[in-house]
């Protein structure tokens, strides 16, 4: 029997070239409008991402600079009298010796300037102790050498920065050994300083650290601690007189009497104004971010001039926040801007002695 093992016609029939072309070009069409919809929504998620990692880092930035603010000037006790020169913060000679201290003064701003500062941003030094005891002042009633008979050592211990006050002359040490659990009680000192009959306290580990902005990064003495931070801006709010706690005009740290203040100029500040910038990492094709226009508050501003209503002086001009110097490409990102005022509250506590 012959079998016949050839198909039939129809089935050695497939696609043509015309329809192989045909298919082709629908699926470079397809691959292609499917291209650039993944490549719009991934724009869309890098910018929403990036806008919620400025949001995150703004806060964060906010929040350490405000935390040790709040320290500043701790444990320099207002131990005084009004209208007496007799306590820390009125000290206008102050010898630092061996202490390793080169300054008590509770808060500093440096303004930034284009030509030699990152961004033009400012700087904010702050400085304060560790003491347990809150810096309690006892008295010095003797000396022998470097070992100082006080009437209470409560709360000193060795290595502790001391202090010793008399009038408006200052002279800081460093302890080394404290001895006594009744009295006499003994500190032993570096330096052989102090006047008798001085308030002696201890202030514990004195810390001075220093916030700056620099290569997009929030640097807490030169060590990054938060990314995508790109300017700070800085104020001092001042009294009328030091023993009042209403601000009446908001400064720059800059000219003569503000740029480096006097004991009498410093004691008038009772609060900082921030204003930190962070970007979202993202550049964008177009320019999304203008200018800051002061009469309307719109564009990159720190703060309005004058707060509606406010009775803050009108000699009150809110920082300019320029990052052209440092990026010709700066209004082609998106950017958060975060403000607030933080009372000097151990200044404001000392309000009655100053």
């Amino acid at each position: 029997m012959n079998l016949n093992n050839q198909c039939a016609p129809y089935k050695h029939q497939g696609f043509s070239l015309i329809e192989l072309m045909i298919g082709l070009v629908i699926g470079l069409l397809a691959t292609l409008a499917i291209s650039q919809s993944m490549s719009v929504f991934e724009g869309q998620k890098r910018g929403t991402t990036g806008t919620a990692d400025a949001q995150t880092s703004g806060g964060i930035a906010l929040y350490n600079i405000s935390r040790e603010l709040k320290l500043a000037g701790y444990p320099l006790m207002p131990s005084g009298q009004p209208g007496v020169i007799d306590s820390p913060l009125e000290c206008t000679n102050i010898a630092y010796n061996s202490s390793g201290v080169t300054s008590i003064t509770p808060v500093s701003i440096t303004n930034g300037v284009a030509a030699t500062g990152v961004n033009a941003s400012d700087s904010i030094t702050i400085r304060y102790g560790n003491s347990a005891s809150g810096g309690s002042p006892t008295t010095l009633d003797s000396r022998v050498g470097n070992v100082a008979t006080v009437r209470n050592n409560l709360g000193c211990q060795a290595n502790d920065i001391v202090l010793m006050n008399s009038g408006p002359d200052c002279v800081l040490t460093r302890a080394t050994a404290v001895a006594g659990t009744v009295a006499p009680f003994t500190v032993t000192t570096v330096d052989t300083v102090g006047d008798l009959g001085s308030d002696f306290s201890c202030l514990g580990r004195w810390d001075e650290i220093t916030y700056r902005v620099n290569n997009g990064n929030l640097e807490r003495n030169g060590t990054p601690v938060v990314a995508d931070i790109i300017n700070l801006q800085a104020q001092y709010g001042i009294s009328n007189s030091p023993d009042s706690n209403t601000i009446t005009q908001w400064v720059e740290p800059t000219g003569a009497t503000w740029a480096a203040p006097t004991v009498a100029n410093r004691n008038l500040i009772k609060a900082v104004r921030l204003a930190i910038v962070a970007r979202n990492p993202q550049i964008d094709t177009n320019t999304v971010t203008a200018s800051c226009n002061a009469a309307n508050f719109t564009g990159l501003c720190a703060w309005q001039d004058v707060p509606i209503g406010g009775a803050i002086s009108v000699a009150s001009p809110a920082p300019a926040i320029n990052l052209s110097t440092a990026d010709a490409n700066w209004a082609r990102y998106h950017y958060r801007v975060f403000e607030t005022i933080i009372p000097m509250r151990n200044v404001v506590w000392s309000r009655e002695t100053l």
